[in-house]
């Protein structure tokens, strides 16, 4: 199976550290954190890795170089302008199997081969990992009608939302709906494909999932993997 790695993003909720390093560069310990997704991909079986760069692509490019320092093979495919989440798997070429897709800044401890076996056994079109996350609301939540009368009041609340992971198993007719070399989000990708009945369905894990778009999400995840770090790389 082939992975594809979306590294192309600017990182700008990181800024300052994304003006001159790219997010996926940002170390967790003593390696960056897209290091620590590769490891992963290779422990579930996945040598043959595709990195989408745009943003100072010459840095990862240097760093991974062909892969073979961690047992891969590693091939970039880079967009001249920004094609969003989506549309730079138009520009990669070789997907005719299942084939899966990852952003580039996450930290999780999901196995990818039991997101992988879900996804076969189901015959899905596309599988979407997906984290229950909550959202604590800091101020009192007012309930009004059309005519804005008050019908209820809710004090700090939380929220609890299904949330993509930002990790992806597709079949190759996913490409049918992606125009070539167009700007094009997952999340559109994801709408053209229940739009035309696909079978489109999410992976709930309940495990440790953390996104690093946010400087507190970034400490918390470098705390974190100091306390599970052989559960993130169980072959360490």
């Amino acid at each position: 199976m082939k992975a594809i790695v979306l590294a192309g993003g600017k990182g700008a909720r990181l800024a300052p550290y994304t003006k001159i390093l790219p997010k996926p560069l940002m170390p967790i310990g003593e390696m960056p954190i897209l290091e620590i997704l590769l490891r992963q991909m290779k422990h579930a079986g996945i040598v043959d890795v595709v990195i989408t760069v745009g943003h100072l692509a010459g840095l990862l490019q240097a760093f991974f170089q062909d892969g073979s320092n961690l047992g891969l093979h590693i091939d970039y495919s880079c967009e001249d302008a920004p094609l969003g989440t989506a549309g730079p798997l138009s520009l990669v070429s070789g997907l005719d199997q299942t084939f899966l897709v990852s952003n580039g800044d996450v930290l999780t401890t999901l196995d990818m081969k039991e997101l992988i076996r879900f996804h076969q056994e189901q015959k899905a079109t596309a599988t979407i990992a997906v984290h229950v996350r909550k959202v604590d609301i800091d101020f009192g939540v007012v309930h009004t009608n059309k005519d804005f009368l008050i019908e209820g009041y809710s004090e700090k609340p939380s929220i609890e939302y299904m949330v993509s992971m930002g990790i992806y198993i597709f079949e190759p007719r996913v490409l049918e709906y992606i125009p070539y070399c167009q700007y094009l989000d997952l999340p559109d990708l994801v709408l053209k494909m229940i739009g035309a009945k696909e079978k489109v369905l999410g992976f709930p894990y309940t495990g440790y999932w953390q996104d690093l778009g946010r400087p507190d999400d970034y400490e918390r995840a470098t705390r974190d993997f100091d306390s599970m770090r052989t559960i993130f790389l169980p072959e360490d």
